[in-house]
């Protein structure tokens, strides 16, 4: 609704009379992967980076939910002119100014939001400094839009991706999803596992936090199939036209990412379950209780699921052996830690290939050119 408030002529008519060229709204965190994937609104960050964005001096409102949210804010916000506004009645802050969010009034609230942050930009410092550097990246892919760019309007379909999983040149699919954590570098982690397993033939699906890292990172464009990802996945990236490393929304938008997984065992040839499917997922930066319970629902549906930085059940022998083995039998997934990325990704991959061999797709196929009469023959049988 502040996406639809902020293009309504009176509020663009009060940011000029401001002093304003316009009205930007950019998203940190979950909102952000949201307002990009329907909307088009770019982003400014994950979660380790809200307080970078006060820090530019050029916000003059931020509007904040529910999770993900630091409470030093209004703290820092007091050291420039920014207004934080919440609007949950379940996630008030102090120092904060509340504008709750009414389904009924949405507009009304909305551009309450957008009036206040217009009216302080006049009061914007003179110390701004705003990032220069930028970086392009393509997103929007659901179930449905990856069904269409792999079939057309006609023949929608997941067949070419199962096709190429078989023949070889895509090794599986892999789920990389989750937070930042300050335990660890900022977006290193995602990066180099993302890097490890498009490098040997691995499709990456993201949401998240960690969608964002591989975004900043250059990894969410066509041109990333060339410079990272193995020679397989990279001739597949180039004849569909998609990035090596697919954007599917925001973490709470991981169900489109089973969903996919679904549409995998329906289209045939990798066998009858998730758990058959050479694919695996991590959350190598996680850090919110959400992660934990996201994690579980993949493990529940038969991914081989990894976690990163630390474990919470590491104290309990009994537990975690549950956890990381007792469960594959009773789901056909499984949890598993390792804090290095690149030896988390070698564990995903090997699981992987675990399931080509159970499928007996571990073998390299020779590619034969059929004649018109080997066709007739086909016909025949």
């Amino acid at each position: 609704m502040i996406v639809a408030a902020a293009q309504a002529p009176e509020m663009q008519e009060l940011a000029k009379s401001k002093g304003a060229k316009g009205i930007n709204l950019a998203g940190i965190c979950c909102t952000a992967n949201e307002i990009l994937m329907r909307h088009g609104v770019p982003l400014a960050g994950n979660f380790l980076q809200q307080e970078l964005a006060l820090v530019t001096g050029a916000v003059d409102a931020m509007v904040v939910d529910v999770q993900c949210i630091m409470e030093s804010l209004p703290d820092i916000a007091q050291c420039y002119h920014t207004k934080i506004i919440t609007t949950s009645p379940k996630a008030k802050m102090k120092g904060a100014t509340h504008i709750e969010f009414d389904e009924y009034n949405a507009m009304e609230g909305a551009k309450a939001i957008v009036k206040a942050a217009i009216e302080n930009y006049p009061n914007r410092g003179s110390n701004v400094r705003i990032p220069k550097e930028q970086q392009d990246l393509i997103a929007g892919f659901s179930h449905e839009s990856i069904n269409y760019l792999l079939g057309g309007l006609f023949r929608a379909s997941y067949r070419p991706l199962n096709d190429n999983i078989i023949n070889g040149r895509i090794r599986g699919v892999a789920g990389v999803v989750g937070c930042n954590n300050p335990r660890v570098t900022h977006d290193e982690v995602h990066v180099a596992m993302i890097k490890e397993l498009i490098k040997n033939d691995v499709l990456v699906i993201q949401t998240g936090c960690s969608a964002m890292a591989a975004a900043k990172a250059g990894l969410m464009v066509p041109e990333a199939a060339k410079l990272y990802a193995g020679e397989g996945l990279a001739e597949v990236c180039e004849t569909v036209g998609l990035p090596p490393v697919i954007h599917m929304g925001s973490c709470v938008d991981n169900s489109r990412i089973l969903m996919a997984a679904t549409a995998m065992v329906k289209d045939g040839g990798l066998g009858d379950d998730i758990s058959d499917l050479p694919v695996a997922g991590a959350a190598p930066e996680w850090m919110s209780e959400k992660a934990i319970s996201i994690g579980q629902y993949f493990v529940s549906s038969g991914v081989y699921t990894v976690f990163g930085v630390t474990w919470p059940t590491a104290g309990s022998k009994e537990v975690t052996d549950y956890l990381f083995k007792d469960m594959e039998e009773l789901y056909g997934g499984m949890w598993d830690f390792e804090p290095d990325p690149v030896k988390a990704a070698q564990m995903m991959i090997a699981h992987i290939d675990k399931k080509r061999a159970a499928l007996g797709i571990d073998k390299a196929r020779e590619r034969v050119l059929y004649d018109m009469e080997m066709r007739r023959e086909l016909d025949r049988v």
